[in-house]
């Protein structure tokens, strides 16, 4: 077992009695909070078990089987029928897989944080645990303006990443010296511990998986392989894009033994003044005149790029919405255009001369109603 003695309940933050859709749901906003791309660099390493933990809990209560040991004999039970191996085969991560991927999140992470201990989801031994890993992905964040989202915008940015050094060509090795057998795995790139009958294989800690080691490091970057640059893109945002979607700009992020991470470009719109958005509809208040709002006729209303011409119908109350259709943004998915709602508010004036409240009682007595 991976060996966290903590109830799986409460690490999932949910009561005993939780459906199966309940501990889904749990799990997958646990996955998006700790997710270790999604963390400083400094509290990556506490994510990756907090990651490991509440993942050994779903593997548990998402299993009818494992889960009903569980909650007759805690622990024990789940301990003595099964190893670290089979508490993960069975159980369904598939869905939480292709969450992430909605997110901007690889599902390979799993792979990447589980793959040492020589296991994968999809039951099965794994070879995996050797493997090279890729760099980093890079999240950045920028605001864009609501018009900028309807019609689309390039934005330049700018940020800080790991490149291959150019001297050792990221090997960490100088130019012209040989590498030997990592003494820890003797070449292996894993290293196995264990009592009993159970053995769980990682990645060694000395080679990192490559199963070698360097006898002269690369006096550029030190043996890291890499070194620190800063780098500008443009990025060619699409129309339709809100607060939450995410760009992927493949082999943008920071290097690693087996390549480039990506870059993640995490979209903001800002709070417009005038239009809150509702999807790819848009709506504003617009202001009448009592006078108008009882004879009807044309006014102006504000559109995303300048004015509109609008109608209302003679005797038009307070608070009616009107629809002005495909005025407003496009669908990202659909690449349809939304509409724009424009809610009326009868103004009634403050201040009167002597002569319009003379005419207004006049009215008022003409309708009954003084």
């Amino acid at each position: 077992m991976m060996g966290t003695k903590r109830d799986y309940y409460e690490i999932l933050g949910v009561s005993k009695n939780a459906s199966a859709d309940d501990i889904k749901r749990a799990y997958r906003r646990l996955v998006m909070q700790y997710h270790p791309d999604r963390v400083p660099q400094e509290k990556k390493k506490e994510a990756e078990e907090k990651f490991k933990e509440i993942s050994e809990a779903y593997a548990v209560l998402s299993d009818p089987k494992k889960r009903s040991l569980y909650d007759q004999y805690g622990h024990a039970g789940i301990d003595s029928r099964f190893s670290t191996e089979d508490i993960f085969r069975g159980a369904d991560f598939s869905s939480i897989f292709r969450d992430l991927g909605d997110f901007g999140f690889g599902g390979g992470i799993f792979d990447d944080l589980f793959s040492g201990f020589g296991f994968d989801f999809f039951g099965g031994k794994t070879s995996r645990g050797s493997r090279k890993p890729k760099g980093n992905n890079i999240h950045y964040e920028t605001d864009i303006t609501l018009e900028e989202a309807a019609v689309g915008c390039t934005k330049s940015i700018s940020f800080a990443r790991l490149e291959a050094c150019t001297v050792c060509k990221g090997s960490g090795a100088q130019p012209g010296s040989t590498k030997k057998v990592c003494p820890t795995c003797r070449g292996k790139g894993q290293v196995t511990s264990g009592m009993g009958f159970i053995s769980i294989s990682q990645t060694c800690p000395t080679c990192q998986g490559a199963g070698e080691t360097i006898t002269a490091k690369c006096t550029k970057c030190r043996g890291q392989g890499m070194v620190r640059v800063n780098k500008t893109v443009k990025v060619n945002i699409p129309a339709g894009v809100d607060t939450g979607s995410a760009l992927r700009l493949k082999d943008e992020g920071h290097f690693g033994p087996a390549g480039y991470g990506d870059l993640y470009l995490h979209i903001n719109v800002k709070k417009h003044p005038v239009f809150e958005r509702r999807g790819s509809d848009i709506k504003c208040k617009v202001k009448v005149s009592m006078v108008k709002a009882a004879l009807g006729g044309e006014i102006e209303v504000p559109a995303l790029m300048g004015k509109l011409k609008m109608k209302i119908p003679p005797g038009t109350q307070s608070n009616t919405i009107f629809r002005l259709k495909s005025k407003g943004i496009v669908d990202l998915r659909t690449k349809r255009l939304g509409d724009e709602l424009v809610e009326v508010i009868v103004e009634t004036p403050q201040r009167l001369s002597n002569q319009e409240k003379k005419l207004l009682m006049e009215f008022g007595k003409l309708r009954g109603e003084l």
